[in-house]
Order: structure tokens, then sequence, then C-alpha cells
């Protein structure tokens, strides 16, 4: 296989992007060309709304081809158009022949949410001092414990000790990693929803895989009051479900919000203001998790 790679701006990426697929490119993705750099751009989106951007202001765009000679010929009919003006072809690298199971398998290595308590893929032995272990293999839904929203939240459910005989709500399951992990804990109660059926599918998987039982379904399972409710989305749709969650959670009950970047505290705390008092509880990577009792 080759990749074809190329300089683009900004408002060429979409008009090129489009053009690579149309001539037969395995796959297309997008890179930030200052990245590593002082010119470096963070792009943050948002589930179910359009990127803020394309692209970058540089943008490096790598396409993948079956062979030398497609990769070429794509270049050729690239240089030829209009819209191709301001662009610039980096060159052809040949992909070597790999077993990419395994490479993608090494990239993903235990994960540590307390000295005792670990995530560890399947083709791993678990570390020596877990004493808790959620089995997870990355998969098509969100949260293998890698990103710091998901640490976050599986840390609080760990600085809870035991939560026998609690209800649990995991609002946007993903994977099902936090509503398992409460299962871990002793939760007496478990429904995990999540709009994406897929992430559905996921959970139901990943919790028999580690042998806890759990409720997951759509959103609209979801009924009652809860002794925890976990929510690790992101800002946005955090704001607009303030009055579905609170109304989730029992009196004397914990509400859990993550997916929420440090600048924007004082945002989640305004939406909430109604409802309930939320607090920073812990921080990383300039993410934060944000709870209330009830």
């Amino acid at each position: 296989m080759f990749e074809l790679r190329l300089l683009v701006p900004e408002d060429r990426v979409e008009m090129v992007g489009d053009a690579l697929e149309a001539l037969d490119a395995l796959s297309v993705s997008v890179e930030d060309a200052d990245a590593q750099t002082d010119a470096e751009q963070a792009l943050f989106g948002e589930p179910g709304m359009p990127p803020p951007k394309e692209g970058w202001q540089r943008s490096r765009v790598i396409a993948l081809f079956a062979d030398e000679t497609q990769a070429r010929e794509a270049a050729t009919v690239l240089a030829a158009q209009d819209f191709f003006e301001g662009c610039t072809t980096l060159g052809l690298v040949d992909v070597p022949e790999q077993d990419w199971v395994r490479l993608t398998q090494s990239q993903f290595a235990p994960v540590e949410i307390t000295p005792s308590f670990w995530i560890v893929p399947t083709w791993h032995e678990p570390p020596a001092g877990a004493r808790q272990v959620i089995r997870l293999d990355p998969g098509l839904a969100f949260g293998t414990g890698t990103h710091p929203t998901t640490r976050m939240c599986l840390r609080w459910i760990a600085s809870q000790g035991r939560i026998d005989d609690r209800r649990v709500l995991d609002y946007g399951c993903g994977s099902g990693i936090l509503a398992i992990g409460a299962a871990k804990f002793g939760a007496s109660e478990i429904v995990a929803v999540d709009i994406d059926e897929s992430a559905v599918d996921a959970t139901r998987l990943n919790a028999e895989a580690n042998g806890v039982q759990l409720t997951a379904g759509v959103s609209e399972l979801a009924q009652g009051r809860y002794d925890v409710v976990l929510a690790n989305i992101l800002a946005t749709p955090l704001k607009v479900l303030a009055p579905l969650l609170c109304e989730h959670v029992a009196p004397g009950g914990s509400l859990v919000l993550a997916g929420i970047l440090d600048r924007q505290a004082d945002e989640l705390k305004m939406a909430y203001a109604p409802y309930a008092a939320l607090e920073v509880s812990d921080t990383e990577d300039g993410w934060i998790l944000m709870t209330a009792r009830f």
C-alpha cells in the first residue's frame, strides 16, 4: 500500500478529501501540519454537531491507496484541478505490510485507575497488584479507559468504596465501562443507556465478558431515580441535559459529570445552578470531573 501526502490550506480540505475518496482512496485522514510546534491549533468538536472547522490552517492530508500506480494517478489528477491551487504534494510513502492486529494490540496496555483497580485488554495479564479488573478491548464504542474523562469517573467510583445497594445510571454509556466499574464495586442495580445502538450492543457484550449484570438500552430506558448518575459526554449536551439528569438523581444521591474542559467549569455551574451546586472534584490533562450531592 502507498500513502499520498498533501499539504492543504484549511479552505480546501473538504474538496480535496472528497476528490481523494472519488479517486478510490482506501482512507483519508487529516492532521495539523503544525503539530508539535508553537503554531499548533486545538480543535474541539461536540457529538451530533458539525465540526468547528474542516481542518487546520495548514492541514496534512494523507490518503492510503492499494498500490503505487493508483497513488501516482491520484496525485496527477489532483494537480490538474483548479481547486488544488495553493496545495502541495509532499510525496508518496510506501507502507510496509504489517500484522495490523498485533500492532494495534501493542498500542493498548493495561490502564491504572488506582494501584488496585485496572482496565486490562484481554491479551494482557492483570498487574500483580490488581484486585479489581475490567477486561475491555478497543472497539467501536467510546470508552477504553485511556481518556482522562473515563479515568476520572472510574477513580470517583473507586473512591466511594463499596456501593452495595445503590442504584446506578450510566447515561451515554459508550462501551459500558462506567457501568461495569459500578458493578465491580457492588452496585445492586445498573442501567446503562445511549442514543447509539452500537454502544448499547457493546455495553451488553462487555458486561457479559466481565461477568456483571446490568440493563442496557436506548435513553428512554432510564426511568425513576438513582443513587448515582454518571454522564461522561461533553459540555454542550451536558448543559442541554441538565434538567433531565438532575431529575434522575435520588435524594442523597450523587451526580457525576465528565467530558468537560477546565475552561468550561463556569458554564456547567451556571447551567446546573437551578437544580444542583456543581463543584470540580478532579482534574487531569485539562479535563475536569464535576459532581453534586442532592
